[in-house]
């Protein structure tokens, strides 16, 4: 039986910060705040996988405030996600990832993110989709105050 998660993020621009999206180093003189790395795009893959596989969601697995996430890579909690899922009997059908930014511009960082979600998903980057849009100047990524992203996963 296919299922389907849908996950949702969003994460206020901060000085001092790396930007980090699907794992890759974004160029910007701003990144993301959070109690981690901040990869709004991994958590909202993460958030789509719980969601499809009805295991809860990413506070639940790794909580703010719990010392073993501060600072984490979410390239690893991603990893440690698919191992949970492993368990469970499920696999990565495909992903599909829309990270909503007026800046910077994603578009030639777009290869690297598909290869790095792919590899730590242990899937062929063909499986993999991530695109960058805007929201013509709206809300707060329009105001450039920050980035969204939305991510759908099918699991077998």
């Amino acid at each position: 039986m296919s299922r389907v998660g849908i996950g949702v993020d969003a994460h206020q621009f901060a000085a001092g910060r790396r930007l980090v999206l699907c794992g890759v180093d974004v160029p910007y003189p701003l990144g993301l705040l959070g109690y981690s790395d901040a990869d709004v795009a991994t958590h909202a893959v993460i958030d789509a996988m719980l969601g499809a596989a009805a295991l809860g969601d990413i506070g639940q697995h790794f909580p703010t405030g719990d010392q073993r996430y501060a600072g984490a890579r979410s390239l690893d909690l991603l990893a440690a996600t698919v191992t949970l899922l492993s368990g469970h009997g499920h696999a990565i059908g495909n992903v599909d990832v829309t990270i909503i930014a007026a800046r910077p511009r994603l578009a030639e960082h777009v290869p690297a993110m598909r290869e790095s979600l792919a590899a730590v998903l242990g899937v062929a980057t063909d499986l993999v989709s991530v695109k960058a849009t805007t929201t013509n100047h709206l809300g707060f990524p329009g105001r450039r105050e920050g980035i969204a992203a939305v991510a759908v996963v099918s699991l077998t």
